[in-house]
């Protein structure tokens, strides 16, 4: 054979395999095509009958969003076209709230908890549930659950909240009706890394929220004072909090993203009447030993619940119509803002 059939011939094996690979991969195909090759969208908006998303990431394995349900407690695919679709369906969760893409072990973890606000919710574990769970990226087969109100092991008030993955693969999850902060192996064996008087809620209220990884340390935000805190990771007992400058705008701070230049975007809502919504970003100089508030943008969508990341390094501000959740009439929409 000569080498230019042998040339041939390796561009149709190369080409056969790609085909095979995009015909395997069984997740939105027209979206993923069009998000590789476009700019990310200003506006995302999604329908789905009651889906309530709380929180998201970006799949870039499969160029989607990745959005959980309050409502239905499951995982949804959203193309930048707005396409939905199941990835994960679990009977074994009831909300779904934090979630995170581990891209590198190719799975999505999750927080599963009971506001009230999920089909299965029940009586006895409103207010109750604490777990994090993680389903492969492909096929949304389930590969573990862990149950962190059980480590807890206080009998008290718990819900898992948000989701930080470490390089090593740990997670670490917060908990708004306990001061208490988990850690869990990639295998889903969890302890608690740190439990502390100080990160408890106010009475009624959520409290701790929002997760980063940083460089060695956790950033915890907290919504119902809008505090941040600081967690060494080699010494979880000297917690601190972190001194903001600039402004004082971060009551009822939700979620948290950490960004590559090394700011933390978060959102802030008017959920229960008190607090703004806006996005706002924090940065800092000293290892978030301190921090300033540099920006503060208003949202033009009503509780905005997460920072979500987007294509090409973009950000997005979730709004999945958690108010009207709360007070009886769940939406079928949802969007997703270009920041």
């Amino acid at each position: 054979m000569s080498n230019r059939q042998h040339r041939t011939l390796r561009a149709a094996l190369v080409a056969a395999a790609t085909a095979a690979l995009l015909g395997t991969a069984g997740t939105l195909p027209a979206s993923a095509s069009a998000s590789a090759g476009c700019p990310a969208p200003a506006v995302v908006t999604g329908h789905a009958a009651s889906l309530v998303p709380e929180s998201g990431d970006w799949d870039a394995t499969h160029h989607r969003f990745l959005l959980g349900s309050l409502r239905h407690g499951t995982v949804s695919a959203v193309g930048t076209d707005g396409s939905v679709r199941t990835l994960v369906q679990d009977p074994a969760l009831t909300e779904v709230a934090g979630l995170r893409v581990d891209p590198v072990r190719r799975r999505v973890l999750v927080t599963d908890l009971d506001n009230g606000l999920g089909e299965r919710s029940s009586a006895a574990t409103q207010g109750k549930l604490a777990r994090i769970a993680a389903y492969d990226l492909d096929t949304g087969r389930r590969i573990f659950v862990t149950d962190l109100a059980a480590v807890a092991a206080d009998g008290g008030n718990h819900l898992a909240n948000d989701i930080a993955i470490g390089p090593d693969g740990t997670a670490y999850v917060t908990d708004s009706f306990a001061p208490v902060v988990y850690r869990v192996t990639p295998d889903g064996t969890a302890s608690v890394l740190l439990r502390d008087p100080r990160l408890a809620p106010a009475p009624g209220a959520y409290g701790l929220n929002g997760i980063v990884y940083r460089d060695g340390r956790l950033v915890l935000g907290k919504w119902d004072d809008g505090t941040l805190w600081q967690v060494p990771l080699r010494d979880p007992a000297a917690l601190r909090r972190v001194e903001v400058t600039g402004g004082d705008a971060l009551l009822h701070l939700d979620g948290l993203l950490g960004r590559p230049d090394g700011s933390i975007a978060g959102v802030t809502n008017a959920f229960f009447g008190a607090g703004r919504d806006a996005e706002v970003e924090l940065r800092s100089d000293d290892h978030w030993r301190t921090a300033r508030l540099t920006a503060v943008r208003p949202s033009a969508d009503p509780t905005p619940t997460a920072p979500v990341a987007g294509p090409g390094g973009s950000l997005y501000r979730l709004s999945g119509g958690l108010g009207d959740a709360f007070a009886g009439h769940p939406a079928d929409t949802f969007t997703l803002r270009r920041i």
